[in-house]
């Protein structure tokens, strides 16, 4: 096994493992030639953690996708016909994303580009920044080996954002965002060339061209970033929050707030599958100090769906309800607590996190986070099978909550200290140390 693979391995969850092993062994199957690119590789390198795994391959790629579906491995999620680009989404919350090897040419600036499919070396080369036009191989002749036309390696390791083209934010200007959002997550700074760019895009106030779909698709990424707050700082800096909003900006800006909800995320451990609608928990922080018609506005101008806007608009309905049901004094025992959390969504548990003044309600649901789903977590199937019940049988959710609840509401166990033969005792030393 190469160290390009061992370091990828070590750096992928369980789950993220067997959704690799299955496209692998679907573009095998296909005899495609498959690649793992982009933030998957840029992150392994960079020693941060692998949220999506991100393929492409010379060739269909929607089809590959239909053929794993069609195995019952995944679930189809959205589709990109002109791109040829297919989201998967396999157990325990893991999303994989298959694209065809392209080349994007642009006429003119943020103008859709003419699509043609590509070699890896050309698709890397018409990527945004040098990170992201990594490559590795997952073919057998030539397993595990990088393909870095751009020298994107050297820039990991120099932590420098470097542009991958020359016209890469001319091209598509909502690239913008994503310099910010890689300059905060990672820490990188802009190269003076990638410096340059950007300037030149915003004198020539390029950022007005860039299309509602972009506008939302960037808007979705901030929400889910985990230093959503400082981001939106860095934006409000640059004058690129109002393309969301005109009002989004100044005082408006619910920054405080942003920044204890980013501080009440940290609540929830990293082990935990834990799912959250980042965005409506995001704009419903984000825009607390806009009216209505205004808040009505961004969702027009980001192209938001209806149920987006309708999970938005709910959200805080929904948080007043679990956290009045949080206060009642007859969640006497943990299993109680956990039982009354359960109900809540991701997005309202830390919606209450963030807003409730109730100590009770705050150390009830950090309780449910950091203990209760925890040992959720670290149930076995072995003490579930204990019980009498089986995978898939009817009784097996009603016993593994029965079990659950045995183990919250335990006692924890006494420690026995033996007693221990009497130390024996020591002359004085001769000189005494002047340091203790």
């Amino acid at each position: 096994m190469s160290d390009y693979m061992f370091m990828l391995e070590s750096h992928l969850t369980a789950a993220q493992m067997v959704a690799f092993h299955k496209v692998q062994e679907a573009a095998n199957e296909a005899n495609a030639s498959l690649y793992l690119t982009g933030a998957a590789l840029r992150d392994m390198l960079g020693g941060f953690p692998i949220q999506d795994l991100d393929f492409t391959i010379e060739g269909n790629a929607i089809a590959l996708a239909k053929a794993i579906v069609k195995k019952g491995d995944a679930e189809l999620g959205a589709v990109d016909t002109r791109r040829n680009l297919a989201d998967l989404h396999f157990p325990h919350h893991v999303t994989v994303r298959l694209g065809m090897a392209r080349q994007e040419i642009y006429s003119k600036p943020a103008s859709k580009p003419q699509i043609t499919p590509a070699t890896i070396h050309e698709d890397l080369l018409c990527r945004d920044f040098t990170i992201n036009a990594i490559a590795m191989s997952l073919n057998k002749q030539s397993r595990a080996l990088l393909v870095d036309p751009a020298n994107g390696i050297g820039d990991v390791q120099n932590k420098e954002l470097r542009i991958a083209g020359k016209y890469t934010l001319y091209d598509d200007p909502s690239r913008i965002f994503r310099l910010f959002r890689y300059r905060v997550r990672m820490g990188y700074a802009l190269s003076e060339k990638t410096q340059s760019q950007y300037q030149n895009v915003r004198e020539a106030k390029l950022e007005k061209k860039i299309p509602v779909e972009a506008l939302g698709r960037e808007l979705r990424n901030v929400a889910n970033e985990a230093n959503s707050a400082d981001i939106v700082k860095l934006l409000d800096d640059e004058k690129l929050l109002e393309l969301f909003c005109p009002a989004l900006k100044g005082d408006k800006v619910n920054h405080a707030g942003l920044q204890k909800l980013q501080k009440a995320r940290l609540n929830v451990p990293l082990e935990l599958e834990f799912p959250v609608d980042n965005l409506s928990l995001f704009l419903t922080v984000l825009t607390e100090k806009l009216s209505k018609n205004d808040r009505a506005a961004l969702a027009k101008a980001c192209g938001l769906t209806e149920d987006e806007v309708a999970a938005w608009r709910k959200l805080e309905d929904g948080a007043k309800k679990l956290e009045k049901e949080l206060k009642s004094p007859s969640l006497s025992r943990p299993s109680k607590v956990y039982a009354v959390a359960s109900k809540g969504t991701g997005a309202q548990i830390l919606y209450v996190l963030y807003k409730s003044d109730a100590r009770l309600v705050q150390d009830r649901l950090k309780n449910h986070l950091q203990k209760y789903l925890m040992v959720e977590h670290e149930l076995t199937e072995e003490e579930i099978a204990e019980a009498g019940a089986k995978p898939g049988t009817p009784k097996y959710a009603k016993a593994r909550l029965a079990v659950l609840s045995k183990k919250l509401d335990a006692r924890p166990k006494k420690v026995v200290v033996e007693e221990s033969a009497p130390a024996p005792v020591l002359a004085a030393p001769i000189v005494a140390s002047a340091r203790r």
